[in-house]
């Protein structure tokens, strides 16, 4: 009986080679719906959870450095139509919508018209309209 375990214990893989085949975590043939380890799942859906968290990074900081500029329009709604803040935050929607212009470019554009520099003509129609229409309804 003791040759019988020396010959198992020897055909037997140590735990060292058995750790190198199946990396912690897995278990021995387990493998994901692509043919891949579940280390390698998880390796890929940590970057795409990375890249996820990058790009929502880059949005707040375009979000936050168009800030400003955003409420410096809406201020400018406000003494032109005039009406609330709520309101001014439609004006700048709808004229972004009717002119096909982000709403970051719409304020940034009505800002720089402030300054001298000519709106462009969708802008400046749908802001009209806009307006207008914020006129009329508080009558």
């Amino acid at each position: 009986m003791d040759r019988a375990r020396r010959r198992a214990t020897a055909a037997a893989p140590s735990r060292a080679e058995s750790a190198a085949r199946h990396p912690p975590g897995t278990r021995h043939g387990e493998r994901g719906e692509h043919g891949e380890a579940p280390a390698e799942r998880q390796r890929e859906q940590l970057r795409e959870q990375v890249e996820a968290l990058r790009t929502e990074v880059e949005q707040l900081r375009q979000a936050s450095a168009s800030r400003p500029v955003i409420d410096q329009a809406r201020g400018m709604v406000m003494a032109l139509a005039p009406c609330d803040a709520q309101t001014a935050w439609w004006v700048l929607v709808r004229v972004s919508q009717h002119s096909n212009v982000k709403l970051r470019r719409v304020a940034g554009a009505l800002v720089a018209g402030a300054e001298g520099t000519p709106v462009p003509e969708p802008v400046r129609k749908a802001l009209a309209a806009a307006l207008h229409r914020v006129r009329t309804a508080s009558r």
